[in-house]
C-alpha cells in the first residue's frame, strides 16, 4: 500500500523514509516480446526461447530496460503525492543490472527516499530503488531515480 503525502511540506518530511515494497510482477514471455517489438531489440537471449534454453541463462531473460521501465508501476505503489500542481520524472543518477530476470520470474521494487532538496517552485526527491527477484539473492536492478514535485 502506497504512502500518501499531501503537498510539498509533507514530501519534505519524508526524507530518509523507507517506502517498503511494491507487489510482485510476473515477467511473461509475451511482455518481453512486446518490449522487443517496441524497442527493436530482438536479441536472441530475450526472444528466442529455444536458443536461449541452451544459452548462458538457461532460458530467455527480460531486457534490462524492460526491468527499469517496470519501476513506473512499482514506484506508483510506493508513494502517492497529492496536493501538488505537477510531478515530473527528472531522470536517473545511476542504474545497474546486477542479475538477469529470467522469464517466468517475479520482481518487485523496494524504495527509500534518499534526499529531498528545495528547487525553484518545489522539491527534488532522490529515491533509491532496488528491483528484487523472487528467490534470487542479487537484485535485478539498482537505480537512483530523481523526481520533482511542484507546488
Amino acid at each position: 500500500m502506497a504512502l500518501t503525502v499531501h503537498g510539498i511540506d509533507e514530501i519534505r518530511a519524508q526524507a530518509g523514509a523507507d517506502l517498503g515494497h511494491s507487489s510482485w510482477i510476473q515477467i511473461a514471455q509475451s511482455r518481453v516480446d512486446t518490449f522487443a517489438d517496441a524497442t527493436d531489440d530482438h536479441q536472441w537471449i530475450h526472444v528466442d526461447e529455444e536458443r536461449a534454453a541452451a544459452g548462458p541463462f538457461g532460458g530467455t531473460i527480460a531486457h534490462g530496460y524492460l526491468t527499469l521501465s517496470l519501476l513506473i508501476p512499482m514506484w506508483s505503489e510506493l508513494l502517492q503525492v497529492e496536493g501538488v500542481s505537477m510531478a515530473v520524472n527528472y531522470g536517473l543518477n545511476k542504474v545497474r543490472f546486477p542479475s538477469p530476470v529470467r522469464v517466468g520470474s517475479k520482481i518487485r521494487a523496494h524504495g527509500g527516499i534518499a534526499s529531498v532538496e528545495d528547487v525553484r517552485g518545489g522539491v527534488e526527491v532522490v529515491v533509491d530503488l532496488t528491483v528484487e527477484i523472487d528467490g534470487v539473492d542479487k537484485p535485478a536492478c539498482v537505480a537512483q531515480a530523481v523526481y520533482r514535485f511542484y507546488a
